[in-house]
């Protein structure tokens, strides 16, 4: 179960599906959109609502995200929500009969734990965390396993109250695509671009958001012989907009809209130019691309930030303004790149969708589960 059509908690339970079917093709999987599902009229308002704090009022959601007073606040607003939508959750469960439920967002996995709980149910229930820290709103005594990215935020979950043996460290789960080998030279070639020439990759998550147009613009000022590929998600405005000045454009400019290769585009890319979401941040790190930060939003984009800073895997950035210096800076020291490359790799999890699809399916076979 995740949330939102076009987002990254949807590309996790995807992610998962996948591995699932080429460990056993046999199985039988339901993969929904647990918000919708309960709620399509309050999904849209959320959403919109949601959209326009984190674009207009940043701060407000910096205070709302993971606030200890917003939690105790919202509990009874929670626990009310949960129990109008436990009767939609039983026609569910009783068609489908899951042996296993894992939740790639809080908001079903919350909804889930109280039903099991209303119900008396002994459904084991996981809740796959998609990003680089974990907030108030996923703590339920009635969640089987938590899947972290890292032992940083398994130890977190330990602080919070959470038994170390409920806990696995697995990491974000990516497509399993992106375990597979790219022919770099066949992707160049469709995209007709240089093989010899750095590729900067620029991306704004699958609804596009970001300032990717500032962004094109300051990559134009880089004084380096560069190339560079912009990834426009769902949002049809900015690709119209970026393919109707492509001839303005001073560097050879790739414009694509919703695509389903990543995977290989990140394979010929040099620097990636992003909004730090959980699942492109993992699915970079499996590629070792190197990424450039620009202005975070509060909450799991900030806190996703501070890991890969951390990490040295990626540099943040206030200013678009800064871009043509920092990409100049980097590509006179190929060893710089190189040196975070290599760092990536060592952080990545390439296989994390397999081994989480390994534990549900341990789940399904055993019915076993720890509370």
């Amino acid at each position: 179960m995740y949330v939102s059509e076009v987002s990254g908690h949807h590309q996790a339970a995807k992610a998962i599906e996948n591995a699932l079917k080429i460990l056993d093709p046999k199985i039988s999987i339901l993969n929904i959109n647990g918000f919708h599902y309960t709620n399509p009229m309050s999904e849209k308002i959320v959403s919109r609502l949601y959209m326009g704090v984190i674009k207009k009022a940043p701060k407000v959601w910096d205070y709302l995200y993971d606030n200890p007073k917003v939690v105790k606040g919202l509990h009874k607003w929670r626990g009310l929500l949960h129990r109008l939508n436990s009767p939609k959750l039983k026609n569910l469960y009783d068609d489908f009969r899951p042996q296993v439920i894992a939740c790639s967002q809080a908001f079903p996995c919350g909804m889930v734990a109280d039903f099991k709980e209303r119900y008396n149910l002994n459904i084991p229930l996981v809740a796959v965390i998609t990003d680089y820290t974990v907030h108030g709103f996923w703590l339920y005594p009635t969640v089987n396993f938590y899947i972290t990215p890292d032992e940083i935020l398994e130890n977190r979950l330990i602080n919070k109250g959470i038994l170390s043996q409920r806990i696995k460290v697995l990491g974000i789960p990516v497509n399993p695509k992106f375990t597979e080998r790219v022919n770099k030279e066949e992707v160049y070639k469709r995209l007709n671009i240089d093989m010899s020439l750095p590729t900067i990759l620029v991306m704004g998550g699958g609804q596009g958001l970001g300032p990717i147009k500032r962004i094109v613009r300051y990559l134009n000022r880089v004084k380096n012989q560069l190339q560079v590929i912009v990834i426009c998600g769902n949002n049809r405005r900015l690709f119209k907009d970026l393919k109707r000045n492509i001839l303005s454009y001073r560097k050879k400019m790739i414009v694509l809209d919703f695509i389903e290769n990543v995977h290989e585009i990140m394979s010929i890319s040099d620097i990636l130019i992003t909004k730090p979401g959980g699942i492109t941040t993992a699915e970079a790190l499996s590629k070792g691309l190197p990424m450039i930060i620009v202005k975070p939003i509060p909450g799991q984009e900030a806190q996703n930030t501070s890991y890969l800073v951390r990490n040295r895997v990626a540099v943040k950035i206030e200013k678009e303004n800064q871009i043509p210096s920092l990409i100049e800076g980097l590509l006179r020291n190929p060893s710089s790149i190189r040196d975070m490359k290599s760092k990536a790799l060592r952080i990545a999890r390439p296989n994390s969708s397999f081994e989480i699809a390994k534990l549900l399916l341990s789940i399904c076979e055993s019915q076993s589960c720890i509370l």
